[in-house]
Protein backbone atom coordinates (compact mmCIF):
# COMPACT_ATOMS: atom_id res chain seq x y z
CA UNK A 1 0.00 0.00 0.00
CA UNK A 2 2.82 2.37 0.90
CA UNK A 3 4.57 1.69 -2.44
CA UNK A 4 1.38 2.57 -4.32
CA UNK A 5 1.03 5.81 -2.35
CA UNK A 6 4.65 6.72 -3.09
CA UNK A 7 4.12 5.98 -6.79
CA UNK A 8 0.95 8.08 -6.90
CA UNK A 9 2.72 10.96 -5.15
CA UNK A 10 5.61 10.83 -7.62
CA UNK A 11 3.23 10.81 -10.59
CA UNK A 12 1.36 13.78 -9.15
CA UNK A 13 4.60 15.72 -8.69
CA UNK A 14 5.65 14.91 -12.26
CA UNK A 15 2.33 16.27 -13.55
CA UNK A 16 2.84 19.57 -11.76
CA UNK A 17 6.42 19.84 -12.94
CA UNK A 18 5.44 19.08 -16.55
CA UNK A 19 2.76 21.77 -16.39
CA UNK A 20 5.30 24.25 -15.01
CA UNK A 21 7.80 23.39 -17.74
CA UNK A 22 5.16 23.90 -20.43
CA UNK A 23 4.10 27.22 -18.93
CA UNK A 24 7.73 28.38 -18.89
CA UNK A 25 8.16 27.41 -22.53
CA UNK A 26 4.98 29.17 -23.61
CA UNK A 27 5.87 32.28 -21.60
CA UNK A 28 9.35 32.46 -23.09
CA UNK A 29 7.96 32.16 -26.62
CA UNK A 30 5.41 34.85 -25.81
CA UNK A 31 8.12 37.17 -24.53
CA UNK A 32 10.12 36.57 -27.71
CA UNK A 33 7.34 37.13 -30.21
CA UNK A 34 4.75 39.22 -28.36
CA UNK A 35 4.29 42.89 -29.28
CA UNK A 36 1.63 44.23 -26.91
CA UNK A 37 3.18 45.60 -23.70
CA UNK A 38 0.34 44.27 -21.57
CA UNK A 39 0.78 40.79 -23.06
CA UNK A 40 4.50 41.04 -22.30
CA UNK A 41 3.71 41.82 -18.65
CA UNK A 42 1.38 38.81 -18.50
CA UNK A 43 3.99 36.50 -20.04
CA UNK A 44 6.59 37.75 -17.55
CA UNK A 45 4.25 36.94 -14.66
CA UNK A 46 3.47 33.49 -16.10
CA UNK A 47 7.19 32.85 -16.31
CA UNK A 48 7.63 33.85 -12.66
CA UNK A 49 4.78 31.56 -11.62
CA UNK A 50 6.30 28.65 -13.54
CA UNK A 51 9.62 29.19 -11.74
CA UNK A 52 7.85 29.26 -8.39
CA UNK A 53 6.02 26.04 -9.26
CA UNK A 54 9.26 24.32 -10.25
CA UNK A 55 10.98 25.40 -7.04
CA UNK A 56 8.01 24.19 -5.00
CA UNK A 57 8.10 20.73 -6.58
CA UNK A 58 11.89 20.26 -6.66
CA UNK A 59 14.85 20.92 -4.38
CA UNK A 60 15.97 23.80 -6.63
CA UNK A 61 15.53 27.34 -5.30
CA UNK A 62 13.45 29.92 -7.15
CA UNK A 63 16.58 32.01 -7.67
CA UNK A 64 18.46 29.12 -9.27
CA UNK A 65 15.52 28.21 -11.50
CA UNK A 66 15.34 31.80 -12.71
CA UNK A 67 19.08 31.96 -13.28
CA UNK A 68 18.99 28.72 -15.27
CA UNK A 69 16.51 29.84 -17.89
CA UNK A 70 14.44 32.86 -16.95
CA UNK A 71 17.11 35.12 -18.42
CA UNK A 72 16.98 33.37 -21.79
CA UNK A 73 15.23 34.81 -24.80
CA UNK A 74 13.70 33.32 -27.93
CA UNK A 75 12.16 29.91 -28.42
CA UNK A 76 13.13 27.59 -25.56
CA UNK A 77 15.40 24.68 -26.50
CA UNK A 78 17.27 22.06 -24.43
CA UNK A 79 20.66 22.78 -22.93
CA UNK A 80 23.56 20.74 -24.34
CA UNK A 81 25.97 18.83 -22.11
CA UNK A 82 29.00 17.07 -23.63
CA UNK A 83 30.86 14.14 -22.01
CA UNK A 84 34.11 12.49 -23.10
CA UNK A 85 34.83 8.75 -22.89
CA UNK A 86 38.59 8.13 -22.93
CA UNK A 87 40.01 4.61 -22.50
CA UNK A 88 43.38 3.19 -21.57
CA UNK A 89 44.03 -0.52 -20.99
CA UNK A 90 40.28 -1.22 -20.97
CA UNK A 91 39.67 1.38 -18.29
CA UNK A 92 37.77 4.65 -18.56
CA UNK A 93 38.93 8.09 -17.47
CA UNK A 94 36.95 9.81 -14.70
CA UNK A 95 37.59 13.10 -12.94
CA UNK A 96 36.92 13.79 -9.27
CA UNK A 97 35.02 16.86 -8.13
CA UNK A 98 35.64 18.74 -4.89
CA UNK A 99 32.75 16.86 -3.25
CA UNK A 100 34.66 13.60 -3.74
CA UNK A 101 32.38 12.21 -6.46
CA UNK A 102 33.47 11.22 -9.95
CA UNK A 103 32.19 11.82 -13.49
CA UNK A 104 33.19 11.71 -17.12
CA UNK A 105 34.98 14.94 -18.04
CA UNK A 106 32.55 17.36 -19.63
CA UNK A 107 30.11 20.20 -19.11
CA UNK A 108 27.73 22.69 -20.71
CA UNK A 109 28.38 23.46 -24.37
CA UNK A 110 29.59 26.99 -25.05
CA UNK A 111 27.60 28.85 -27.70
CA UNK A 112 30.68 29.65 -29.80
CA UNK A 113 32.06 26.09 -29.88
CA UNK A 114 31.05 22.99 -31.82
CA UNK A 115 30.31 19.74 -29.97
CA UNK A 116 33.78 18.46 -30.88
CA UNK A 117 35.51 21.65 -29.78
CA UNK A 118 33.55 21.77 -26.55
CA UNK A 119 34.19 18.21 -25.44
CA UNK A 120 37.94 18.56 -26.10
CA UNK A 121 38.00 21.88 -24.21
CA UNK A 122 36.35 20.23 -21.21
CA UNK A 123 38.82 17.33 -21.31
CA UNK A 124 41.70 19.82 -21.27
CA UNK A 125 40.21 21.88 -18.44
CA UNK A 126 39.10 19.02 -16.19
CA UNK A 127 41.57 16.22 -16.97
CA UNK A 128 44.53 18.31 -18.09
CA UNK A 129 45.13 16.36 -21.28
CA UNK A 130 44.94 16.84 -25.01
CA UNK A 131 42.64 14.41 -26.79
CA UNK A 132 41.13 13.74 -30.18
CA UNK A 133 37.43 13.13 -30.79
CA UNK A 134 36.68 9.92 -32.70
CA UNK A 135 32.93 9.35 -32.79
CA UNK A 136 29.57 10.09 -31.19
CA UNK A 137 28.41 7.38 -28.81
CA UNK A 138 24.98 8.70 -27.89
CA UNK A 139 22.63 11.67 -27.66
CA UNK A 140 20.45 11.18 -24.61
CA UNK A 141 17.53 13.10 -23.19
CA UNK A 142 18.29 13.40 -19.46
CA UNK A 143 14.67 13.23 -18.31
CA UNK A 144 14.04 10.00 -20.22
CA UNK A 145 17.46 8.45 -19.73
CA UNK A 146 18.05 9.22 -16.06
CA UNK A 147 14.46 8.85 -14.94
CA UNK A 148 14.03 12.20 -13.26
CA UNK A 149 12.14 15.37 -13.96
CA UNK A 150 14.14 18.57 -14.28
CA UNK A 151 12.89 22.12 -14.84
CA UNK A 152 14.74 22.49 -18.15
CA UNK A 153 15.60 20.12 -20.99
CA UNK A 154 19.09 18.66 -21.27
CA UNK A 155 20.57 16.64 -24.11
CA UNK A 156 23.77 14.81 -23.18
CA UNK A 157 26.19 14.06 -26.00
CA UNK A 158 28.74 11.31 -25.29
CA UNK A 159 31.87 11.34 -27.44
CA UNK A 160 34.45 8.58 -27.72
CA UNK A 161 37.84 10.29 -27.51
CA UNK A 162 41.49 9.23 -27.62
CA UNK A 163 44.32 10.36 -25.35
CA UNK A 164 47.00 12.36 -27.14
CA UNK A 165 49.26 13.95 -24.55
CA UNK A 166 49.50 15.65 -21.17
CA UNK A 167 48.87 14.88 -17.52
CA UNK A 168 46.32 15.84 -14.89
CA UNK A 169 46.80 19.06 -12.96
CA UNK A 170 44.59 20.09 -10.06
CA UNK A 171 42.27 22.92 -11.06
CA UNK A 172 39.23 24.87 -9.91
CA UNK A 173 36.83 22.19 -11.20
CA UNK A 174 38.46 18.86 -10.37
CA UNK A 175 40.87 17.49 -7.76
CA UNK A 176 41.91 14.18 -9.31
CA UNK A 177 41.79 12.08 -12.48
CA UNK A 178 42.03 8.29 -12.72
CA UNK A 179 41.15 5.34 -14.97
CA UNK A 180 38.64 2.77 -13.70
CA UNK A 181 37.46 -0.64 -14.86
CA UNK A 182 33.76 -1.29 -15.28
CA UNK A 183 33.68 -3.33 -12.05
CA UNK A 184 35.61 -0.84 -9.93
CA UNK A 185 33.70 2.40 -10.40
CA UNK A 186 33.94 4.94 -7.54
CA UNK A 187 31.06 6.96 -6.13
CA UNK A 188 29.60 8.84 -9.07
CA UNK A 189 28.14 12.32 -9.41
CA UNK A 190 24.98 10.79 -10.88
CA UNK A 191 23.55 14.15 -11.91
CA UNK A 192 26.41 14.25 -14.44
CA UNK A 193 27.30 10.61 -15.11
CA UNK A 194 25.51 7.36 -14.24
CA UNK A 195 26.88 3.82 -14.08
CA UNK A 196 24.58 2.85 -16.95
CA UNK A 197 26.03 5.61 -19.13
CA UNK A 198 29.58 4.50 -18.34
CA UNK A 199 28.63 0.92 -19.23
CA UNK A 200 27.28 2.22 -22.54
CA UNK A 201 30.64 3.90 -23.20
CA UNK A 202 32.49 0.64 -22.50
CA UNK A 203 30.24 -1.15 -24.99
CA UNK A 204 30.86 1.54 -27.61
CA UNK A 205 34.61 1.27 -27.13
CA UNK A 206 34.53 -2.52 -27.47
CA UNK A 207 32.35 -2.38 -30.60
CA UNK A 208 33.53 0.87 -32.17
CA UNK A 209 33.67 -0.56 -35.70
CA UNK A 210 29.99 -1.55 -35.61
CA UNK A 211 28.62 0.96 -33.15
CA UNK A 212 25.34 2.68 -33.90
CA UNK A 213 24.69 6.01 -32.22
CA UNK A 214 22.09 5.75 -29.45
CA UNK A 215 19.52 8.51 -29.28
CA UNK A 216 16.15 8.96 -27.60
Amino acid sequence: MRNEETKDKKQEEEKWLNWAIELQSLAQAGLAYGKDKFDIERFERIREISAEMMAHKTDISVEKVKNLFCNEVGYQTPKIDTRAAIFENDKILLVQESNGKWALPGGWADVHLSVKENVLKEVKEEAGIEASAEMIIALLDVTKNQGKEIPYGITKIFVLCKYVSGNFEKNIETIDSQYFGIDELPELATNKTTAEQIKMCFEANENRNNWKVIFD
